[in-house]
């Protein structure tokens, strides 16, 4: 329990007088934090804390890296920019040693400063002192995160395309060098790397490796790409919208949680440019973005990432998953959030041209290479449409190529209405892509018009995909019942194709196999949005903890 007289110990507080700080101390919070632990996250609500004992330090995410941008001491307080400004806390603030703070929540702060306006002074005083000068916050975010990494490669060359798409979707920050720029050699600090050594990348303070497998850069940065141990009470394959969903709420029980990926956390909602209708982003939101913070929160609350790593198969029996590289993690319940793959057009040019200006989905990282171009885009549902909006601010035009005959059935009204006050914007219908031309990149796409059978060449300089997607799910055990489409079976559906063996009835995401579990996009289902996948996957953990309760009790 806080006391007045701590209170008053507190420098912003030393005007109240004896019953404003006993009527405060019964307001307050007291709070004990062992090493490492937060008081406050960056993000995080706004309140008022004072460090009562031991010692807070100030930490910034900054490229994925923590890093300490200040200290709080006994008599400090700290939350005084969100106190002022009426914003999220712009650092976050942990204990550097056993400590103790008080916190006062926003509305008793205002009661306060409405009955001692000198408190609202003194606070605003600091408030501006934190924010201004070179080590202020203002200088803070006007410090550009340093690169991590130095990549040169050719614009249109395929394999620095995937490189470069990994490095930003694992959040971490580099320096792209063409080799043409003239101050490529300035950039890259020396000779350049022969044409046949393209991509080359270079950890800073690390090593320089040509031509690199996406695990070997993974392993240069320090990203996971080992399991720590052979068990694990949950084992997550994929780390999505679902994946990352489950794997937030499994660390947050304290099971001991894996979360296993091939490429790069995000999945297929990492390559959408915007994201406008999901809960809580009154102003939408980037996939990446989206799972940059998840992927923050789900390794904060201690479940372990793997990248770069593929399961391979499954058992069903004895529920070992094994990965590429001979690795096999024992699980007490696995969780199926694979997701599904980018459907592919087998069309003239296609295969040669792809990652040379033909893509499958877009992420905003594409924007540099759109820049005055006219960009094409093949689809129509709201990612096609979110991609169209967003390179509409960097392309010359956007031209959405659909074979229906209006977007306004398979696309929200809200984003159809903003495609259509867009004047670099328009739609072609009743048309396909049948070919792509171009030698070392993407130079025009021939189109179909469906209605009058006529062929027409146009200049592109980028082709982006959004024909939806497929389950890829062979590699499952055939214990785990499928749709005719691919999908996983779960709950009802599994006791309806009759592939459930126990008297219990199945839990609403359990496969086939119990003890294993699928959510996202992987599970049959007609409902496929981000929203319903991280719902999914929060959903599947609660019938895991009940699993393993049950399991418990059998014993």
């Amino acid at each position: 329990m806080v006391t007045a007289d701590e209170i008053g110990a507190i420098s912003v507080f030393a005007a109240l007088g004896p019953a404003e700080r006993e009527r405060l101390s019964r307001a307050v919070a007291d709070i004990s934090l062992v090493p490492g632990e937060y008081a406050a996250h960056e993000g995080g609500e706004r309140a008022l804390f004072a460090v009562l004992e031991g010692r807070i330090e100030a930490v910034k995410l900054v490229d994925g890296i923590e890093r300490v941008v200040g200290e709080r001491r006994r008599g400090d307080v700290f939350g005084e920019v969100p106190i002022a400004l009426g914003t999220v806390f712009p650092v976050g603030f942990r204990a550097a040693e056993k400590s103790r703070v008080m916190r006062v929540d926003a509305h008793d702060y205002h009661a306060v400063a409405a009955v001692q306006p000198d408190v609202a002074k003194e606070v605003g005083r600091l408030a501006a002192e934190r924010m201004g000068g070179p080590h202020g916050l203002q200088g803070l975010a006007a410090e550009p995160p340093p690169p991590r990494a130095i990549v040169v490669g050719h614009r249109w060359d395929a394999s620095c395309a995937e490189l470069r798409r990994f490095l930003d979707r694992n959040q971490v920050t580099f320096k792209w060098v063409t080799p043409d720029a003239p101050d490529a050699v300035e950039q890259w600090g020396g000779p350049l790397p022969s044409d046949g050594d393209h991509p080359t990348i270079r950890v800073v303070n690390g090593k320089t490796v040509a031509q690199p497998q996406l695990r070997r850069v993974a392993e240069l940065l320090g990203l996971g790409t080992e399991p720590a141990a052979a068990e694990y009470d949950v084992v997550i394959v994929g780390a999505g919208p679902a994946g990352l969903a489950a794997g937030v709420h499994a660390a947050s029980e304290g099971r001991r949680t894996i979360v296993i990926e091939r490429e790069a956390p995000g999945g297929q909602a990492g390559t959408s440019s915007r994201i406008e209708n999901y809960l809580g982003f009154p102003s939408g939101v980037s996939g990446d973005e989206l799972a940059s913070r998840a992927l923050q929160q789900a390794r904060r609350l201690g479940a372990e990432i793997l990248v770069t790593r593929s399961t391979t198969r499954i058992d069903a029996t004895t529920r070992n998953v094994h990965l590429d590289g001979g690795d096999v993690l024992r699980a007490l319940a696995i969780v199926l959030a694979c997701g599904v793959a980018w459907r592919r057009l087998s069309i003239e040019g296609f295969d040669r041209l792809a990652g040379k200006g033909i893509s499958y989905g877009a992420a905003r990282s594409e924007a540099a290479n759109t820049h005055g171009l006219d960009v094409h885009i093949v689809g129509a549902g709201n990612s096609a449409g979110q991609a169209a909006m967003f390179f509409s601010n960097h392309a010359r035009s956007v031209t959405i190529l659909y074979r229906g005959e209006s977007l306004e059935k398979s696309m929200s009204r809200y984003l159809f209405e903003q495609l259509a006050a867009r004047s670099n914007v328009r739609a072609a219908l009743q048309t396909e892509v049948v070919a792509a031309h171009g030698d070392d990149s993407l130079e025009a796409i021939d189109v179909r018009n469906n209605a009058t059978g006529e062929t027409t060449r146009l200049e592109s300089g980028g082709l982006f995909l959004f024909i939806g997607a497929d389950a890829e799910t062979a590699w499952l055990p055939p214990e785990i019942a499928l749709d005719r489409h691919g999908y996983v079976l779960t709950g009802s559906d599994v006791r309806a194709a009759e592939r459930w063996e126990l008297e219990r009835d199945p839990y609403l995401l359990e496969t086939s196999v119990p003890g294993i579990f699928a959510c996202g996009d992987v599970r049959s289902s007609r409902v496929k949005r981000v929203a319903a996948a991280v719902g999914e996957g929060s959903m599947a953990l609660a019938f895991v903890h009940q699993y393993l309760k049950d399991a418990q009790l059998e014993q």
